[in-house]
């Protein structure tokens, strides 16, 4: 499995998430929990699949 990209992917989607969930709660106070917690699972779910793409896999083995 490629343990190297989760090392990165995992913490990014968790500071995403919190940091979501944080900005809903201040702003949008008005919509239900519910929603504001599923748009925040959202977010970091995609910032995690961003991330795991972005991260290359052999980063070290490529370059001379």
């Amino acid at each position: 499995m490629k343990q190297k990209r989760f090392t990165f992917v995992v913490p990014i989607m968790i500071i995403v998430m919190v940091v979501a969930l944080w900005m809903l709660n201040d702003g949008y106070s008005d919509i239900q929990f519910g929603i504001r917690l599923i748009i925040a699972i959202g977010a970091g779910l995609f910032s995690g699949v961003i991330s795991y793409f972005l991260f290359p896999e052999n980063e070290g083995k490529k370059r001379p």
